[in-house]
C-alpha cells in the first residue's frame, strides 16, 4: 500500500475538509475566533501524520503522531 492510499491519511483529509465546510458555518455566525482556532487544529492533524509517514527515524515517526493526536484531543475540546 502507497501513501496515498493510507487510511490515516484519506481519513485525515477527508476530517479536515470537513473540519473546513464546519468553520465555514461558524464564520457565518460571525463565530469567528472559535472557527480560527477549530480550523488550525482539525487541519493539522492531517499534516503531521503526513509528515510522520515521511519520519526519517523511529522517533520522528512517533513525535509527529503524538503530536497528530494532541491536535485531535484540541479538536475534540
Amino acid at each position: 500500500m502507497g501513501l496515498n492510499e493510507s487510511p490515516i491519511r484519506i481519513k485525515s483529509f477527508e476530517f479536515a475538509c470537513e473540519i473546513v465546510k464546519y468553520c465555514d458555518k461558524l464564520k457565518e455566525q460571525k463565530d469567528f475566533e472559535l472557527a480560527s482556532q477549530l480550523l488550525k487544529s482539525g487541519t493539522s492533524i492531517g499534516a503531521n501524520t503526513r509528515e510522520a509517514q515521511r519520519g526519517v527515524s523511529a522517533k520522528d515517526f512517533k513525535n509527529k503522531f503524538g503530536i497528530a493526536l494532541k491536535e485531535a484531543d484540541e479538536t475534540k475540546y
